[in-house]
Order: C-alpha cells, then structure tokens, then sequence
C-alpha cells in the first residue's frame, strides 16, 4: 500500500509515523516548509515540499499510489480558500489522470455544521456553516464527494476539537483562566484526541470507508463544563461567564455512532486529562 499524506502538521506527521511503520505501507510526506523535511524524513519513506494547488507538483507526487490522505491545515483565516478548496480542486483535477489511486481520505472539521442551538447532529443532518471559511470548507467536503466513482471511494471525517500530546487542554485553554468570557457556557464542544485522529484514518484506509463519517469523541461537555473541569485540573481561577449571547459560530453535539458501527473503537472516548 502507497499512501500519499497531504499536510503533515499536527495529525498528518503522527499518521505518518504511524502507517510509516507498518511492514505493508510506504509513505509520502508532504509539507510546504523545506525546513520541515529533514523531520519528516524520520517518519516517511518519501518527503515532497509542495503547494497543495500546484497541479504539477500533485500530479507527480500521485504517480503510482493507492491512496491520499488529505490532511491540510490553514496557517491563518485568510489562508483558508488556498489551504483546503484549491488544495480539493486541484487534488480532485489531477485524479482523473491517476488511475492508481483508489481512496482520497480528508480530515474535516463538525463546524460545517453550523449553530444548531445544541441539538444532536449525525451526519445525515444538513450543514449550515456560520461564516466564510465555514463555507470554504463545506465547499471542499462537496467537491471531493463529487468525485466519488466506483474506482475512488472519498471518505470525509469531521473531527471535533483536537486535543493530545503537546497540544493538551490546558495550553490551549490556560491563557482563560480568571477571565470572564461571553455567553453563558451552555454550548456543546466536541472534541477528538490525536491519536483518534490516527486510528481513525488508519481504519478508514484499511476498511475503505465511503462517504462522510463524524470522529469525535463519546461525550459533548457544555464549554463551562469543560473549562471548569481544566481550571480545577490544574488549581487555576475558573472562568466567569457575563450571559451576553455566544458569539461561538458553531454549537451542536455530534455523534459517533456511525464509525462506531462501522467498527471503529475509540481509544480516547472520554477527555482523561484535562
């Protein structure tokens, strides 16, 4: 099995590492930072420095693999049309010209979902993203869908939150603590551990999931539950609340229970460690 990795930030170097050393599976890397190769050197068999629109550049990292995990990231909100609709388009153009390739796998995000006041979605519920870069990405879920034929099988995952080593709750949050924030904290947040992230592209692969699959963990806590159980954590003043409206674009609980009837097994369920 040859697998393509478009984006290896965060998630796309630990999946990486992670396919990079199963016996069956020669890796590619790709990042847009030649100072990043050398690293990624360690966790793939092959690194490429290239833009995710430059047609070329995809077209040649293509050549004979089985599959391309699309794993990009914006670096900042302006970035987003770049980052993840021309990256789709330019991926999904190239494709027709690639037979090997037989499953493009991209990490979404739930916040396609849009303000649903807190009601449970699943992934049959229509999106209703909130701001531009909302519909930036819903645009590049529906492009890559589009693309679905009986010899390419796309498989969306919408993750929560991301959360794990070096990116733990606490340093992403800690800077709230004793603050007063807007709202009431009632929203629903959902959120998906790294290595969940992982396991869940690697089952997708494995087991050549079609179609749009919600990764989140078990539990939605409300962000004042969520806050208050990091704050206590860690012996930090909790957050006060001034009950003006969420200015949060997205609040829904979502559920698993599609991969998990599919077979997947979670190995972060619940938050742990805050």
């Amino acid at each position: 099995m040859k697998v393509a990795i478009v984006g290896c930030g965060y998630v796309g170097t630990a999946t990486a590492r992670h396919l990079g050393g199963k016996s069956d599976c020669t890796v590619t890397a790709t990042t847009t930072t030649a100072s990043r190769v050398s690293e990624l050197e360690g966790v793939a068999q092959r690194v490429v420095v290239l833009k995710g629109n430059d047609a070329g550049a995809i077209g040649s990292l293509l050549q004979d693999q089985d599959a391309v995990m699309l794993c990009v990231g914006a670096p900042n909100p302006q970035a987003y049309r770049e980052s993840y609709l021309e990256t789709a388009t330019t991926l999904v153009s190239v494709l027709q010209q690639i037979p090997t390739v037989k499953q493009v796998i991209y990490t979404g995000t739930y916040s396609v979902y849009g303000d649903c006041q807190g009601k449970l979605v699943n992934e049959e519920s229509p999106v209703a993203p909130a701001n531009p870069n909302g519909e930036i990405l819903a645009e590049t879920e529906r492009i890559l869908l589009a693309a679905s034929s009986p010899n390419l099988q796309v498989c969306i995952l919408r993750l929560g939150g991301i959360y794990g080593p070096g990116r733990e709750l606490v340093k992403i949050f800690g800077g709230w603590a004793g603050s007063t924030r807007p709202g009431a904290g009632e929203d629903a947040t959902n959120w998906v551990h790294r290595d969940d992230i992982v396991g869940g592209l690697t089952f997708a692969l494995d087991n050549r999931l079609q179609g749009i699959y919600n990764l989140v963990g078990d539990v939605s806590l409300s962000s004042r539950e969520l806050l208050d159980r990091i704050f206590d954590s860690h012996n930090l003043p909790k957050v006060s609340w001034d009950g003006s409206p969420s200015v949060r674009p997205y609040n829904a609980r979502v559920s698993n229970q599609k991969i998990k009837a599919a077979g997947y097994q979670f190995v972060h369920p619940e938050i742990r460690e805050f």
